[in-house]
């Protein structure tokens, strides 16, 4: 049976609508919180309050096709099945029919819709165990249905049983899995050559202490792959061939002048940039989209855009490929379904633009700091084999090393050990952790108001105004006086306090001069690139030091642009344009010879 995407979401809904049941449609990608996870992982995890007990709005009898994202095997997007973004068809029953009818609707639905082979599917039911029994009824139900006995295989508790860990008091059960063959399709053999295409969870049991007791009120909650049923529909065994991907591959093949075909490393790289792709153009376009940044979701969503671009320069393709593959998604794959991303098109596709700048910037220099690790290396290596011929080759890259590129150039640790296999070398894992482990306690110590550098706390807004004051102390030190230098600061959530050495009151025309001045450099988005070196080296590169007294042989800097150049050790944003509007509320006298300006980020 060949099927297209647009009609596999018809033919899903119109048959659960046919049995009673009613479209509530997809929720938000973004977690609320209230499951504990960034990103809806699973079709039933919006349903989680209704299936422990609340009642559901749209009634008894539910169904959706509802968008997912999972990142937890993202080092496997490159092969032929795993995606970040992915779609579950689902369909509850929230204490209405149970086994008998659930059992027979998907039966029907693979054999009589789908025209999948009743000989050829296999399920598996639970096998019962001391405390809840063998599930001999779903068994008998799909046997009576026509699936051969032989093709009803009974398993433990970890392959046949769904619950909440750790919760007590909350409905659970077994469950009905359902697979087909996806290889040797005249003779498979389960399970070696069979797939999970879906999954009838039965939830009929209350988790007490000592085991479980029936419930009076069962559930019903199916999940089947959208992606994956798309796949066999088409007798595929490539998920990047079904025509959710064909028109984003076709068009990276035209970009790049490579076959998907020929090449197994441009396939791997096409595969990664457009799986990445999809997946940044439905978080960006999400109703409660998120943006990339440093933290949260917004730190997964940059890394995987990232990890896009850095395969656009491997296939030989700018990171405006992106773009590219992004609007083959919003008009020819998902306008029916999700219409929201025609609307925002223009904003999605600013976004990935921007990020691709910021990292095509920070990856020039990183790459710099990268080169001079594995030069670090050749030279270690050729020193000690001048006294010892036989000594080994050192051939990982430092921990702390990596956790700089990390920390400094937004390198996620997988693009370093990536560059780091092309020069047959690994990374120290264990070392990158230990570092990441040290850097999180720190950040722990300066959220709690021990931060120096006049912070009072160490939030992404109260960051943002640190970086404000490099921007300031610049500015005043053009339109003022280049002896303009800082004398102090403080720092909240809420505003930036920032005192300079200047002899009166500044003019209307200077605090203006001064805000236009900082303004523009927020609206150029400037990288704001740290290195570490030694303190003359920093000074040779005037960079400008606040107080003398406190810096060590080895100094942190902070490089905006060339506007600012600054050694300092407070937390800083990658660019500048994430600042926002930068606006003077006060300027007024310190003390003699020390003036005072207020300002905020709107």
């Amino acid at each position: 049976m060949k099927i297209s995407s647009k009609e596999l979401r018809q033919k899903w809904l119109a048959f659960y609508k046919s049995k009673g049941h009613t479209d509530i449609g997809a929720v938000s990608l973004i977690g609320d919180g209230s499951t504990g996870v960034m990103f809806n992982v699973a079709g039933m995890q919006p349903l989680m309050p209704y299936l422990l007990g609340k009642p559901h709005p749209a009634g008894r009898r539910l169904c959706n096709v509802q968008g997912c994202v999972r990142t937890v095997d993202i080092d496997s997007v490159g092969d032929a099945s795993h995606f970040t973004f992915f779609e579950m068809m689902g369909n509850w029953s929230l204490g209405d029919y149970f086994k008998k009818e659930k059992t027979a609707w998907t039966f029907e639905l693979l054999t009589e819709v789908f025209g999948l082979d009743r000989d050829k599917l296999c399920t598996t039911v639970f096998e019962g165990n001391a405390s809840a029994p063998r599930d001999e009824e779903t068994a008998s139900l799909v046997i009576a249905l026509g699936i051969k006995p032989e093709h009803v295989f009974y398993l433990p508790k970890k392959d046949n049983w769904w619950e909440l860990e750790g919760t007590v008091g909350t409905p659970c059960g077994p469950d009905n899995e359902w697979f087909y063959p996806i290889r040797n399709a005249d003779h498979p053999v389960f399970p070696d050559d069979y797939v999970e295409i879906g999954n009838d969870v039965y939830m009929q049991y209350r988790k007490t202490e000592t085991g479980y007791e029936p419930l009076a009120s069962k559930n019903v909650d199916t999940g089947f792959g959208f992606d994956r049923m798309l796949l066999f529909l088409n007798g595929l065994t490539d998920g990047y061939k079904t025509d959710l991907f064909s028109g984003a591959i076709a068009r990276l093949e035209q970009l790049s002048g490579k076959s998907y075909d020929g090449d197994e490393t441009a396939r791997r790289a096409m595969r990664i940039i457009a799986d990445h792709t999809r997946t940044a153009v439905m978080l960006i376009g999400d109703r409660d989209g998120i943006l990339p940044s440093n933290v949260g979701a917004g730190y997964i969503l940059r890394r995987i855009m990232r990890r896009a671009i850095r395969y656009c320069r491997q296939l030989g393709v700018s990171a405006d490929a992106m773009s590219e593959v992004a609007r083959v998604f919003i008009h020819e794959v998902y306008s029916e379904a999700y219409p929201l991303l025609a609307e925002k098109e223009d904003y999605i596709l600013g976004e990935i633009e921007k990020e691709a700048e910021r990292f095509d910037a920070m990856l020039v220099t990183g790459m710099k700091e990268f080169e001079k690790c594995v030069q670090g290396i050749a030279r270690k290596n050729e020193f000690m084999k001048k006294s010892n011929p036989d000594y080994p080759d050192e051939t990982v890259v430092g921990g702390k090393q990596a956790f700089r590129l990390f920390d400094t150039f937004g390198f996620p640790l997988e693009l370093t050990e990536e560059l780091a296999a092309e020069r047959g070398l690994s990374v120290d894992r264990e070392g990158f952790d230990a570092a990441f482990k040290e850097h999180r306690e720190k950040s722990r110590v300066l959220a709690k108001g021990d931060a120096k550098g006049g912070l009072e706390s160490h939030s992404e807004q109260a960051t943002k105004y640190h970086t404000a004051t490099h921007l300031l102390n610049a500015a005043l030190k053009t339109v003022l006086s280049p002896d303009c230098n800082q004398k102090g600061s403080n720092i909240t959530d809420e505003r930036m306090r920032f005192d300079f050495n200047f002899p009166r009151p500044m003019t209307e025309a200077e605090i203006k001069a001064v805000e236009d001045l900082v303004n523009a450099k927020i609206a150029e988005d400037l990288p704001v690139v740290y290195r570490e070196m030694s303190l003359e080296e920093a000074r040779a590169e005037g960079f400008v030091g606040v107080f003398d007294s406190k810096y060590g042989e080895v100094v942190k800097t902070y490089a905006i642009g060339t506007f600012s150049k600054e050694m300092c050790g407070g937390p800083h944003v990658e660019h500048t344009g994430v600042l926002g509007h930068f606006r003077i509320v006060k300027e007024q006298s310190s003390s003699a010879g020390i003036r005072r300006i207020k300002a905020v980020l709107e």
